[in-house]
């Protein structure tokens, strides 16, 4: 299908509501780093714009954009601050989550306007099936944006009441992910990290805690989906690599823009002209450019072209979810490349708490730490490519 120049644009009004608050996230932006928190303030703000229902379905009050304007959403507050726009990817993924529960359930869970819902993975859990739900036991780690949140996800294998793992039709394990209010968990604060500080992507703990069977969903996007809408003929997963990527651009375009600034200005130790007087400067700096932009342009176009499919009444397909898998993960290394050019070549300068540089750097690091920056991926990609088994999990 023909893309055109609007359809990658994204829906102007609602990135509006980014661009809105965008100096308000970087005014708190010192303060973020230095809490590990998004500070009450910053977070009335965010509800106001209701950044946080991007990709909530409308029938539970949520906007259900279009995964190119929650790219540009999450790439306009990652200008500002990588630590808010990471929360805000991370609770757009989860609110998704809607569209698999009962209307009642989903509703319930986000009535309140200030409703999120976060979670991470926990590798020794369980949840034993009992009488109308199921006791859930854990520890899960990497919740972002888990202190702000409202309701948690405790991901977990499925045991019967007699301890025998419970399978499905075709022998694999049953898996779901229980929802539970943030009251009702034991938190460890375990985020002392490089960069991201801010996420406060803290570990919980449940211990025999009931959990209603209709409390409980299903991550496979093509299994009980309740929503009818495009959004919902694609998995979060897709829409994370969409989410995370614009935040390791948006990390990359301030990044580029910041070394403009020193370049212009810095003469450095034992040199007479300034930075941008150099010719492997100047050199440099356009490669890092129209590396990033083309890797954002293909992510952009990618999936802009499967939108329209997925408006024709399509569900998303196996060959579209890899080229979105390898084109988030190349943007995002991009990315990174962006960053490190400008925080090399600016030198001594960029190492100062402080500097913006600096937290660049340390954020854009810790985004390709991620499960999201995986060279690995690349490998699933190539695997599919040439016919090979791939595990499609993080695809």
């Amino acid at each position: 299908m023909n893309v055109t120049s609007a359809d990658l644009m994204g829906d102007r009004d609602v990135i509006a509501r980014a661009e809105a608050i965008r100096d308000a996230v970087a005014a708190a932006s010192n303060d973020i780093e230095t809490t590990r928190r998004l500070p009450p303030d910053l977070l009335d703000r965010l509800h106001e714009a209701r950044l946080f229902r991007l990709l909530l379905p409308r029938s539970t009050d949520g906007i259900e954009t279009d995964p190119v304007t929650f790219f540009h959403a999450i790439e306009t507050i990652a200008k500002a601050d990588a630590s808010t726009a990471w929360c805000l990817s991370q609770a757009g993924g989860c609110a998704m989550s809607a569209a698999y529960l009962n209307l009642p359930v989903a509703q319930e869970v986000f009535a309140d306007p200030r409703a999120v819902l976060a979670w991470g993975p926990g590798p020794k859990v369980k949840a034993i099936e009992c009488e109308g739900g199921y006791r859930v036991t854990g520890v899960w780690s990497f919740a972002s944006g888990g202190r702000h949140a409202t309701w948690l996800g405790a991901h977990c294998p499925v045991y019967a009441a007699d301890g025998a793992p419970r399978r499905d039709a075709n022998g694999e394990q049953v898996e779901r992910t229980m929802l539970v209010r943030t009251e009702d968990v034991a938190w460890t604060d375990i985020w002392n990290t490089v960069g991201l500080r801010g996420t406060a992507s803290d570990q919980f703990a449940l211990d025999d805690f009931f959990v209603r069977a209709d409390h409980s969903i299903t991550r496979e996007f093509d299994r009980e989906c309740r929503e009818d809408g495009p959004l919902y003929r694609m998995s979060n997963h897709t829409c994370y690599q969409i989410g995370f990527a614009g935040v390791a651009c948006g990390i990359a375009r301030s990044a580029l823009d910041n070394f403009v600034d020193v370049a212009r200005n810095k003469v450095p130790r034992g040199m007479k002209k300034t930075l941008r007087d150099n010719a492997v400067v100047q050199s440099g700096l356009a490669q890092a450019e129209v590396n990033l932009r083309a890797a954002r342009a293909f992510l952009l176009q990618s999936m802009a072209d499967i939108w329209k499919d997925l408006v024709a009444g399509h569900s998303i397909t196996v060959a579209q979810r890899m080229t979105i898998r390898m084109a988030a993960t190349h943007a995002i290394h991009k990315a990174r490349e962006a960053v490190d050019f400008a925080y090399n070549t600016a030198g001594a300068t960029a190492i100062f708490d402080g500097h913006p540089l600096e937290r660049r750097f340390r954020d854009i690091h810790t985004v390709t730490q991620q499960l999201q920056g995986r060279f690995s991926h690349f490998e699933t990609v190539g695997a599919w490519m040439l016919g090979v088994d791939a595990d499609l999990s993080f695809v």
